[in-house]
């Protein structure tokens, strides 16, 4: 009965030989990449957004305030109004 040609029977086999070659990637010089202004604007708008997404929202708490404050009846008086219409006057002008 043949187990295997290919190997030999023998359990404790020389040790082979091996050997590795490797060659050299030469670098060429002459490459290059160059990018549009219009790509060099979306991709800093793009790590703009990434950075507004991750970070946290603690606007929200003030948000709440600002609610609880227009809701309540006594927070709107004539100084708050007069403020306010300044504000925006000043935003306009």
């Amino acid at each position: 009965m043949i187990i295997d040609r290919l190997n030999s029977a023998e359990p404790i086999q020389p040790k082979k030989n091996n050997t590795i070659t490797t060659h050299k990637v030469q670098k060429s010089e002459g490459d290059s990449v160059s990018l549009s202004a219009d790509a060099l604007e979306k991709a800093e708008l793009y790590a703009a957004l990434e950075i507004a997404r991750s970070a946290p929202d603690e606007r929200l708490a003030l948000i709440e305030e600002l609610k609880a404050k227009i809701n309540d009846p006594a927070y709107i008086n004539e100084e708050v109004l007069g403020k306010t219409a300044d504000g925006i006057l000043d935003q306009l002008l």
